[in-house]
């Protein structure tokens, strides 16, 4: 067994008040330091309640250790781009009120928080693949999907393909801000996926490990890694430029929202797919019912819903029919 090249090291530490410091550590892998190799960059943390890519992180070091004659060539595991919101289960940079998601590409001359996202743009730019992962909020479950810009579907489709996911949505322009980490590395020509999975505050163990072999599929095909992947999902992908391919369950009263189907079901149109209560009545308020024949990819975790609380989102049967599902 070849000796295994792995470090931690800053990717930015600032001073702070009383004694603190921001650090944004990476633990990096190397199969070869005297020759040019490609990297692959793991992304996760930057929202600080999304837990999913924590286990991930974990997950894909221990997977390397394990077969270190199979490296070939660089993967930097970033488990952290948001330490003080993980630190204190905040969605957004604690202290500022600020989404950290929202102020990329970052400014080398601005505040702390614009110098952070620069220096981030700054050390992920020129990989030959970033994934950043993320997860759905505390309220709702997403089935383990890649979301893609339309304006780069041609270049990440083929790769999302790859990655073992359940799901590829690829959204409209006009819904995709451009102040978020993976707009602004697909426009300077960094690939870059964007994963979502699970629910806020929590790991699916399950979804980690799917994602997981996903990377290290994505990993052998850019020759990064020599050995065995297990056989892929195949995924299906929806282009929703235009937004119809989705149909979205809102709650028409408040209550407590009892679901039916489990992400992932396909529904029948009309067919029952959750219900709100009363609890003082013991009554029940309203039945929520398919609109479309379609599957559940989104699924309401949080029982507590407000009229026009998202319950859930089902993709159409049409696009199950063009993927053939």
């Amino acid at each position: 067994m070849k000796e295994l090249l792995e470090s931690i090291e800053d990717v930015v530490r600032l001073s702070l008040p009383v004694d603190e410091e921001f650090v944004i550590t990476k633990h990096r892998f190397v199969a070869d330091r005297k020759k040019r190799q490609k990297r692959i960059c793991i992304v996760t943390g930057i929202h600080g309640d999304e837990l999913e890519g924590q286990y991930v992180c974990y997950e894909l070091s221990r997977r390397i250790r394990e077969q270190v004659d199979s490296l070939n060539g660089i993967v930097d595991i970033y488990p952290a781009m948001n330490p003080f919101g993980i630190d204190s289960i905040t969605r957004g940079i604690p202290a500022f009120d600020l989404d950290m998601n929202r102020i990329f590409p970052g400014n080398l001359d601005g505040d702390m928080n614009e110098y952070l996202a620069y220096k981030i743009i700054e050390e992920l730019e020129g990989a030959d693949l970033v994934i950043d992962i993320h997860a759905s909020n505390i309220f709702l479950t997403e089935v383990p999907q890649i979301r893609i810009n339309e304006l780069n579907a041609d270049a990440l489709v083929p790769i999302a393909k790859k990655a073992n996911m359940d799901l590829i949505w690829v959204h409209g322009a006009s819904t995709v801000l451009e102040s978020t980490l993976a707009y602004s590395l697909n426009s300077k020509g960094t690939n870059t996926l964007v994963v979502e999975m699970g629910v806020g505050m929590r790991i699916t163990e399950e979804y980690g490990n799917q994602l997981t072999d996903g990377i290290f599929s994505l990993m052998k095909e850019l020759g990064i890694w020599t050995g065995a992947v297990p056989d892929m999902k195949e995924a299906i992908v929806a282009y929703d430029a235009d937004g119809d391919d989705v149909c979205y369950l809102n709650a028409p009263c408040s209550g407590i929202y009892m679901k039916e189907k489990k992400h992932g079901s396909v529904v029948e149109k009309g067919e029952l797919v959750g219900k709100i209560i009363n609890p003082l009545s013991g009554e029940v308020i309203a039945e929520i019912k398919a609109p479309e024949k379609g599957m559940i990819f989104t699924v309401r975790e949080y029982p507590v819903v407000e009229e026009g609380s998202l319950m859930g989102r089902i993709l159409k049967e049409k696009v199950l029919l063009e993927n053939q599902v």
